[in-house]
């Protein structure tokens, strides 16, 4: 961090004019901007984007914005003051409008492209040139980067209108994504999980676009009619949105000789993560390749660890491609996420997905999307470099193997746990109807006897099915008495099994409400979300702490649901 950058980190920010003293643009700064963008940001159009690293481009304000929610735990992470949120400069900012904007914030933001592997097959099929080179923030533009309370942060636009990436869609967000991802990052990140964050959310009261979506009680897979929505942005907050497929795109073009900077351009982009999310933990005085080789362990730590906090509160990305993959090592792209509730395996709620991002299969997402992201350092090592990078990669199944173990061991209150012991407790688990949720929060109890735990299914056992949860039961009920101090075990369970979690179905009727201007129930779900370990109150407990109903099994939008966003 530069010296000036320090000097801005204590600053109370009580107005726009306050913020813009924090303003730092380090990617526009020293990074490349595309030679052939438009020096107006008027670049809304579909294009091929051949080199640079962004594109400037001016969001799309959205009409009639109206105030709907904003993060009071992230304003105060910032120093922002809480009463900003509802000032008009503040709403004219994040809702697109940079056209007076106090200096040195800029009157336009920026779009990044990237590259798509989807479970380590490259693809260019989803780019309208069928080269790559139109592919990335169709919809996403950042417009900040700032240096608060000591940390660096970006300030991203969801649905802040077309950028060259757009490939022909409209550019904007629709009040019911963007309900659930605003909730989705302040709920996984109380969770205690790396992830991007919700800065604030405006809805528009004048703007409407048509998208695919299902009809009231509709059971159909995918949707059977079309809905007006509002539009909406939220503004999502990281210390970078550099992704795995942002590199795999400059790393594509070293290896197809696409120009004379494409090494020069891949070099830059790879230093540029170190500096914005490794700085801490990588030495800048190391040579690059032994940066780089530093790079790629910590990134295999934090991604491992990742997948292994992942399956521990029964969150599925749903579509866990390059693209959708942090850089950083965080949870990104709230797109076709969902929560697991009655245990399944193979729980996956988009039904553009399939059993390869599911729910227990993540970490053998994660793994080949690793292995592109080590490829992608290959063009910028020596031979020994790359033997040493193909070591990390090959090391990676064992690390996510141990995190995996020291996850379930957690859960379970065990100081330590086979894989067989686990891997007999999903099966049983898979083959009963029981909800992931409320049994190891039940479970975190330590109860004296196997039906205490009844309450988390949804059918209740019997027969050999009974038969073997209670021998299960019991094997573990030794293991946990054999350690000892029972109340520290079932304490230190509490604070790894959360007791409420994302249920699809009560938070429908927040975006649905919200539709109509009542902003209430998002308001409830915040306070709900903010403290998922706690007991909370008996009323809430009544309401957010119970199972699915039998209604919304199988309905679509909301056991399933398409990614009409």
């Amino acid at each position: 961090m530069t010296t000036d950058a320090k000097a801005k980190q204590s600053i109370k920010v009580n107005s726009v004019n306050d913020m813009a003293r924090l303003v730092d643009y380090s990617l526009m700064d020293t990074l490349q901007c595309d030679p052939q963008a438009s020096a107006d940001g008027e670049e809304h159009n579909p294009r091929q984007v051949y080199s640079g690293h962004y594109v400037p481009v001016k969001p799309t304000p959205i009409g009639a914005a109206k105030y709907v929610a904003h993060s009071a735990t992230l304003f105060d992470e910032l120093g922002f003051a809480q009463s900003l949120a509802t000032t008009p400069e503040f709403a004219q900012l994040f809702t697109g409008d940079l056209s007076d904007v106090p200096a040195p914030i800029r009157p336009m933001g920026w779009a990044t492209g990237y590259a798509l592997s989807i479970y380590g097959t490259e693809y260019n099929q989803q780019c309208p040139f069928r080269t790559g080179n139109g592919y990335g923030d169709g919809r996403a533009i950042s417009v900040l980067e700032l240096v608060a309370n000591g940390k660096r942060w970006e300030m991203q636009l969801k649905g802040g209108g077309r950028t060259p990436y757009c490939r022909g869609a409209d550019g904007r967000a629709v009040l019911r994504s963007s309900v659930r991802e605003f909730l989705a990052q302040e709920y996984m990140h109380a969770l205690g999980i790396p992830t991007s964050r919700s800065l604030c959310l405006f809805a528009s009261t004048s703007e409407f676009v048509e998208r695919p979506w299902y009809s009231e009680n509709a059971y159909s897979e995918d949707p059977d009619t079309f809905v007006s929505n509002p539009v909406a942005i939220t503004t999502r907050v990281a210390p970078s949105f550099l992704r795995v497929g942002q590199l795999e795109l400059f790393s594509r073009r070293v290896r197809n000789n696409a120009h004379e900077s494409a090494r020069h351009e891949l070099e830059a982009i790879v230093a540029h993560l170190i500096e914005r999310e490794y700085a801490d933990v990588i030495d800048a005085t190391l040579d690059f390749t032994q940066q780089l080789i530093a790079l790629a362990r910590e990134y295999r730590s934090r991604l491992t660890k990742l997948m292994a906090n992942w399956i521990r509160v029964g969150y599925c990305q749903g579509n866990f491609n390059s693209d959708n993959c942090a850089g950083g090592g965080f949870t990104l792209d709230y797109g076709p996420f969902g929560f697991c509730e009655q245990f399944d395996p193979f729980f996956q709620p988009w039904t553009g997905g399939g059993d390869h991002f599911s729910f227990l299969n993540q970490p053998f997402a994660a793994e080949l999307n690793f292995a592109t992201f080590c490829s992608t350092l290959e063009p910028l090592l020596s031979p020994d470099g790359k033997a040493e990078l193909e070591d990390i990669r090959g090391a990676f199944s064992a690390e996510m193997e141990y995190e995996l173990n020291t996850m379930w061991a957690a859960k379970l209150g065990l100081i330590e746990v086979e894989s067989e012991f686990v891997l007999q407790l999903l099966k049983i688990m898979a083959k009963s109807s029981v909800d992931y949720t409320m049994f190891f929060r039940e479970l975190s109890f330590v109860p004296n006897a196997f039906d205490t735990l009844l309450k988390c299914f949804y059918h209740r056992p019997n027969g050999e099915r009974l038969a073997q949860w209670q021998a299960w039961f019991k094997t573990w009920r030794v293991r946990i008495e054999h350690q000892g101090d029972v109340a520290g075990i079932a304490a230190r369970m509490k604070e790894v099994n959360p007791k409420y979690t994302w249920r699809e179905w009560l938070v429908v009727p927040a975006y649905q409400q919200a539709a109509s201007g009542d902003y209430s129930l998002i308001a409830e779900l915040q306070q709900v979300f903010s403290d998922p370990y706690g007991e909370q109150t008996a009323e809430i407990e009544a309401k957010y702490y119970q199972l699915k109903p039998a209604e919304f099994f199988n309905a679509g939008g909301v056991s399933h649901y398409s990614c009409s966003s």
